[in-house]
């Protein structure tokens, strides 16, 4: 079930902090939610940044995968020390090859927050730009367009090869409803392509373009080496600087055509909007450097008569390239102001402190400024399971909702079927101390009232059983187990979204390891853990379904029908409850990380499938949900027929929420009413 979940109201504030250490399961869910917004830790910046100098030393003293070599079967391959950085943006556009379906907002939201807070974890020797641009891409509430399928448990490749790619400005951006925020395709201005392969992406000097295009661009024209784009005119222009200083300058704005344009005056220097004269730290990629600011804006504006591209790319390439390609990808672009030194905290100086999120002031189209991709960043982005992670958490958080929900539902039935509070019992769960059994039989005694200790039955009655069925007595055991697989999957889950596991690594005493931390075996099997015991109760959830429709269980008409005889009350819910848990047996029965594969020429013979696991515990819960309402549904209806309706909030809040109508009808509505009632359960 990929929509957001309710989140517990004590869950904190409207802000979430990344350190690389402390993000928790509930924080990450209210990232994807868009319910707070990042803020990175100034120690932790810090400490990437530290991190980046040591690997650009280790990386002039020996190899370093991925960096100083190809990869994959290509790892002995040595690339020369001046290509790396083509090597990097070569690796990232052959890598950027998912296909399927594109991944819903909230999970590549969530896969935003998990590589951010990664890399802060300091061990990948990344630039501290990307950091900060994952993190402006969550204020802004844009996110990059990624496919479903690419990863196979050993590294999310494709989906943060999309990634990069959008972070450096070459792929669109989208908003969490999937319209456009900005484009940076090919150039479509008539002045040649976007930079090759070969041409390495290079930092702008912060205020070189300032400098040029304040001195170097007459009004309404254009600084030294740069031309007018499509459709300007008398009184526009672009300043970007000169061949020997790239960078973005301060010339006149974009225009649309004789007369005022878009840009109306000229620039001025870095801190402000090129297009008002505001000027613009080296619009992104320089901005990002130390004491330039961080986490630029690119906003995209509307194409004007003479044509062009929507926003785009706001690199420079290096000096041999010349400042006239720089400009390329930016067509139809305003820059907005980017924050001073240390604002890394989500707010800006002088504006709000959030964005695309409560109390912020986002605006339509606004995006990260792109970044500068430098040598040793491409895969040290790559290398990690983030969007598995994702999926992971989001699919986990889920299941814990459903799993408290169902002491609920479970406590409704067994007073329905004035079950023996026997089982439950606290001495009898202290003989196998395992906690998610004894967990779940207190949970039952709490939600309806019963003591730890029952006091010992009289003496047995023909109409009294001695025991219930499997769905009520067995109920803490195997409702226990997946409370357990629950926690464990949880437990995995915040362990590697605070840790480095890219490949090759730096440990804290400033050393390089080559390793195989990224391969995610432990995740896979907590996921399929997890499936093959929610299924276990899932059908314990069946059988008391099918156990309330039975008159010499429950004392009341069969399927719970009160019209004319021959009525069929809950028959069919029966039915559906059983088609979806075929569904979620078909989840759990061919788990995925029994899968194999043989890649990159027999290097790699083995695989984790975390990402398929992951998406077979979203479908399982969504089967299970179906399951469980038609549960609620018919525990409900029982108890209404009863004498004596149990007191106590549980039973108040799904008859007020169920319609009370017993007479033969659909019951498709009741089934969707009990659903979205489900998560109101788990908090009670």
């Amino acid at each position: 079930m990929d929509v957001p979940t309710r989140v517990a109201p004590n869950a904190g504030g409207t802000r979430v902090l990344l350190d690389g250490r402390g993000l928790t399961l509930p924080d990450l869910v209210r990232l994807a939610d868009a319910a707070a917004v990042p803020a990175v830790d100034p120690g932790a910046l810090d400490r990437v940044r530290r991190a980046r100098e040591t690997a650009d030393r280790l990386a002039a003293t020996g190899r370093w995968y991925g960096r100083g070599t190809g990869v994959g079967a290509h790892r002995s391959v040595t690339v020369d020390p001046a290509d790396e950085t083509a090597h990097g943006l070569r690796l990232l556009r052959s890598h950027a090859g998912g296909a399927g379906s594109l991944l819903p907002a909230r999970t590549v939201r969530a896969m935003l927050a998990v590589r951010a807070n990664q890399l802060l974890a300091a061990g990948s020797g990344i630039h501290p730009s990307f950091v900060t641009a994952l993190t402006e891409a969550l204020r802004l509430g844009v996110h990059p367009a990624v496919n479903e399928y690419g990863g196979v448990g050993t590294g999310d490749l494709t989906a943060l090869a999309q990634t990069a790619l959008t972070l450096l400005g070459e792929r669109r951006w989208l908003t969490g409803e999937g319209a456009l925020a900005a484009t940076a395709g090919p150039d479509t201005s008539g002045d040649g392509p976007l930079p090759g392969a070969g041409e390495a992406l290079a930092p702008v000097p912060a205020g070189a373009g300032a400098e040029a295009g304040a001195s170097g661009a007459p009004a309404g024209g254009t600084a030294t080496g740069a031309r007018p784009g499509p459709g300007a005119g008398p009184g526009s222009g672009v300043g970007l600087g000169s061949a020997a200083g790239p960078g973005w300058g301060a010339g006149p704005g974009w225009g649309a055509g004789p007369g005022p344009g878009e840009g109306g005056g000229p620039g001025a220097g870095p801190g402000g909007r090129g297009s008002t004269g505001e000027g613009v730290p080296g619009c992104g990629p320089s901005g990002y450097e130390a004491g330039s600011g961080v986490g630029g804006v690119l906003r995209a504006a509307a194409a004007s008569p003479g044509g062009g591209r929507l926003g785009g790319v706001c690199t420079a390439l290096d000096a041999g390239a010349g400042p006239d390609r720089a400009r390329r990808g930016a067509e139809r672009a305003t820059l907005t102001a980017a924050p001073g030194p240390g604002a890394v905290d989500g707010s800006r100086a002088g504006g709000p402190a959030s964005r695309g999120a409560p109390g912020g002031d986002r605006r339509a189209g606004e995006v990260p400024a792109p970044v500068t991709l430098r040598a040793g960043d491409a895969l040290a982005l790559l290398s990690s399971n983030a969007l598995a992670l994702a999926q992971a958490a989001l699919a986990g958080h889920e299941t814990e909702v459903l799993l408290r929900a169902t002491h609920a539902v479970a406590a409704l039935s067994l007073a329905a079927v004035s079950g023996s509070p026997e089982a439950y019992a606290a001495p009898v769960h202290a003989l196998r101390p395992y906690p998610g059994p004894a967990r779940a039989a207190a949970e039952v005694r709490r939600l309806l009232g019963l003591p730890g200790r029952p006091t010992a039955p009289g003496p047995l009655s023909s109409d009294r059983r001695i025991q219930d069925p499997y769905g009520f007595r067995a109920f803490p055991q195997v409702h226990g187990a997946a409370l357990d697989a629950s926690a464990a999957l949880r437990r995995i889950v915040e362990v590697e979204i605070n840790c480095p596991t890219e490949n090759p690594v730096l440990t804290s005493d400033g050393r390089l390891h080559h390793h195989g931390g990224f391969f995610a075996a432990p995740l896979a099997l907590a996921l399929d853990g997890l499936n093959l015991a929610l299924l276990k109760t899932a059908q314990l959830s069946a059988a008391r379904l099918s156990a309330l429709s039975r008159p010499d269980i429950t004392g009341l008409p069969a399927f719970l029908a009160t019209g004319p005889a021959g009525s069929s009350g809950t028959m069919i819910l029966e039915y559906t409850a059983n088609s979806a848990l075929a569904e979620l047996r078909s989840c759990a029965a061919a788990p995925a990380s029994a899968g194999h594969a043989v890649l990159s020429h027999g290097l790699e013979e083995a695989a984790g499938f975390a990402g398929q696991a992951a998406r077979q515990t979203a479908r399982a819960g969504t089967a299970y949900a179906t399951v469980l309402a038609c549960e609620l549904v018919v525990a409900v209806r029982a108890l209404r027929l009863h004498r004596a309706p149990p007191a106590g909030p549980v039973f108040s809040l799904a008859a007020s929420a169920l319609p009370a109508d017993p007479e033969d009808r659909p019951l498709t509505g009741d089934i969707a009413t009990a659903t979205e009632l489900l998560p109101r359960l788990a908090e009670l």
